[in-house]
């Protein structure tokens, strides 16, 4: 089993972590991956407080393991926040706020509340902004990851954010769907992974199957980073793009996006009844490049362990290859 500072500080089994994801609400992959021994997460951003509440009751009742709940400080919800507060879950995670936010004032009334505090950063200076405003892990938002995401890619941001902010632990974000990436992740200094692209690909993810038949078939390529979606959807990120499969959705307003944004909520009624349907050519399909890297629609608690192992095995074999 890999023990590592992440594993030992956060109680879980397995240094993997599922991403908050505000796009999906699934209390099953949540509760899935805890109980597999990894870090489950819900993300919260959209949720009001009644929704947090009902939530957190549901998640316990199927899990008594930890589990994060995950904010976008730009876009908090105060109450929902101070919600989850008095849920007490052992890990509350941040990502994304305005450079004008406080994210001092977050991390320490999750901290005064007995909760472990994680912050995912795409550089340094959030990293180590987060790191100093109280944070006890630092998650490194590489480029490849789908969704929003930071500028760098994971081979150089890991290790830069590793010897920034050390001695706290970092994870790696982006890319990652399988046991070399784990053991990659660990390899630049990280203690663990967390995964997103790869669970939403798994059985206990609500998402139509023509989306994660859609996972299945990338190969990584035919991704892209694109605001499109976020225009559509009438979204100002903070300095972030997304990056999502290249469709006819995109195609057709790459490189329009000033006339996108005078036709916006005809364009947001098209994602919104894609996702009902199906529809994946004219849906907001966020994944990463690691899609390339996906071959089945498995359990995510199977997942979890399955990636572990492998981590395990490559690291301990390639120990041997090279060391005499």
């Amino acid at each position: 089993m890999l023990n590592t500072a992440f594993t030992e500080k956060f109680g879980i089994q397995h240094p993997i972590a599922l991403g908050g994801m505000g796009s999906i609400y699934s209390i099953e992959l949540v509760t899935a991956v805890s109980e597999a021994g990894g870090l489950g997460a819900l993300g919260c951003h959209r949720l009001t407080p009644e929704d947090v509440n009902a939530a957190v009751k549901l998640i316990r009742k199927q899990t008594e393991k930890p589990f994060a709940l995950n904010f976008l400080v730009f876009d908090i919800i105060e109450e929902s926040y101070q919600t989850a507060l008095h849920e007490k879950p052992a890990v509350i995670s941040f990502a994304w706020p305005r450079p004008e936010q406080d994210i001092k004032m977050y991390i320490e009334r999750a901290k005064n509340m007995g909760c472990l505090v994680t912050f995912m950063a795409g550089g340094v200076p959030e990293a180590t902004a987060a790191a100093e405003a109280g944070a006890d892990l630092i998650i490194a938002q590489g480029a490849e990851g789908g969704g929003h995401v930071g500028w760098m890619g994971s081979l150089v941001l890991t290790p830069m954010i590793v010897d920034a902010v050390a001695p706290l632990p970092v994870l790696t974000a982006g890319g990652i769907a399988d046991g070399r990436g784990l053991a990659a992740a660990l390899s630049l200094g990280a203690q663990g992974a967390l995964l997103g692209t790869r669970f939403l690909a798994s059985k206990q993810s609500p998402l139509h199957s023509n989306y994660k038949d859609a996972i299945l078939l990338g190969n990584g390529h035919d991704t892209t980073l694109t605001e499109i979606p976020d225009i559509a959807q009438g979204i100002v990120w903070p300095g972030a793009m997304s990056r999502a499969k290249r469709n006819s959705f995109i195609e057709r307003w790459a490189g329009q996006e000033w006339k996108l944004r005078q036709r916006q909520k005809e364009a947001h009624e098209i994602l919104l009844k894609a996702r009902k349907t199906g529809d994946i050519e004219n849906g907001n399909l966020s994944m990463g490049q690691d899609a390339g890297l996906i071959n089945d629609i498995a359990d995510a608690g199977e997942i979890v362990q399955r990636i572990s192992v492998e981590a395990e095995t490559i690291m301990n074999r390639r120990v041997q290859d090279f060391v005499s």
